[in-house]
């Protein structure tokens, strides 16, 4: 069959792009034809995926940059000048849906699957041809509602998808009582058996994710700087980057002034962008997910599939499917900073612990297996087909 993924980007180093090219990978190991593509590139400077790589899927790009926002709405009808405008940019937009057109033509069988909202614009202008499209999301629908699109994405959902795939089960709830019925339930796949098991006993804290404010390190260091007096010889290994130009410098240079103020920069080591996630867990003896919001995250999945256990805030309901409290890892009340620091402190000085919590997150991560999750797709293809 031919599967076309279609998502904002295909070329940065995690988020949607990232599960995109994971989903592309395990639907051409099943033996599909597979074509990924993206609306726009990432920045120069942000790009750490090569383009063109080695991979058993075509990989196309809409824009050469990021695509003209739209103009506002006029509010008088006879403001002809914003109208020409806002009627040029649906031109340029119809005229980009026109080479996705050129792509699904002529296939006999095949699907479209869109990964994120905003790729979903141009799917929806395009001529699919009969085939089934299908929005995934990775978000937890709290944070879907709450952006000003939602009507406009619900309205999208409703007309021109025929499968809204949540992350969780109470995600596809919440989407259900807003007025969907075409929702269903699909997580992540995770390839665990690539990642060596961790050794857990080395006194190394790790965390991984993209340095912004939702991914909560600000939150971290300020819980650092509580348990590191009290734990002598612990690090804190902080993995990942803020993305290029001056935005993103300034976000680093924030967090290591904060690190300095608090008197950690001793004990935390900022470790950088990492390729691979084996590189990054194999010292660590826990991870911990700070994040303000998440939807479906995969790097405390990662980390448990190398046998880390996972102290968490519980923002989602995919927090809460991945970490289960007192079994594969700790969970901790949304931004409570004192918890989270004792949390911590519990599994540093607590090795054994740290050895039953780490032995039965290895197993959970089986459930998000390529095997796994590929027959849930294919019987989802199925559905669709009849």
């Amino acid at each position: 069959m031919d599967i076309f993924l279609v998502s904002g980007n295909v070329d940065a180093p995690g988020g949607s792009a990232r599960r995109a090219r994971e989903l592309a990978g395990m639907f051409a190991a099943r033996g599909h034809r597979v074509r990924l593509i993206g609306i726009a590139p990432v920045p120069q400077g942000e790009r750490r995926v090569a383009r063109g790589a080695d991979v058993p899927y075509e990989v196309g790009i809409l824009y050469g940059g990021l695509p003209p926002v739209a103009p506002a709405a006029p509010r008088n009808p006879l403001a002809l000048v914003a109208r020409g405008r806002r009627w040029a940019h649906e031109r340029g937009m119809r005229a980009k849906a026109g080479e996705l057109s050129a792509a699904f033509r002529g296939v006999r069988e095949g699907v479209v699957v869109v990964l994120e909202g905003w790729a979903l614009e141009w799917v929806a202008l395009a001529d699919t041809a009969g085939m089934p499209v299908v929005l995934v999301s990775h978000e937890a629908f709290a944070v879907t509602r709450s952006a000003a699109r939602f009507g406009r994405l619900r309205w999208l959902c409703r007309t021109g998808v025929d499968r809204v795939l949540a992350p969780t089960r109470q995600d596809a709830d919440w989407w259900a009582l807003n007025w969907l019925t075409n929702v269903g339930v699909m997580p992540a796949p995770v390839r665990s058996g690539e990642v060596a098991a961790a050794d857990r006993r080395g006194k190394c804290v790790v965390s991984l994710g993209r340095l912004d404010h939702d991914k909560g390190t600000d939150i971290l260091l300020d819980a650092w700087a509580l348990v590191a007096p009290r734990c002598p010889g612990w690090r804190l290994r902080v993995f990942g980057e803020a993305g290029g130009g001056a935005l993103g410098r300034a976000r680093e240079e924030a967090l290591r002034k904060q690190c300095a103020e608090l008197g950690i920069a001793d004990s935390v080591e900022w470790a950088g962008y990492v390729q691979e996630s084996a590189r990054a867990l194999r010292e660590g003896a826990f991870f911990v997910l700070p994040s303000r919001q998440e939807g479906f995250p995969l790097a405390p999945l990662e980390a448990m599939g190398a046998g880390l256990p996972c102290v968490a805030f519980d923002v989602s309901p995919g927090v809460r499917e991945i970490v289960t409290d007192g079994v594969d890892g700790l969970l901790v009340r949304q931004g409570n900073l004192d918890e989270l620091a004792r949390k911590m402190e519990t599994l540093m000085v607590d090795e054994e612990l740290r050895e039953r919590l780490g032995e039965a997150a290895r197993g959970v991560v089986q459930r998000y297996a390529p095997e796994v999750v590929g027959e849930r797709w294919e019987a989802l293809f199925a559905l669709l087909r009849r």
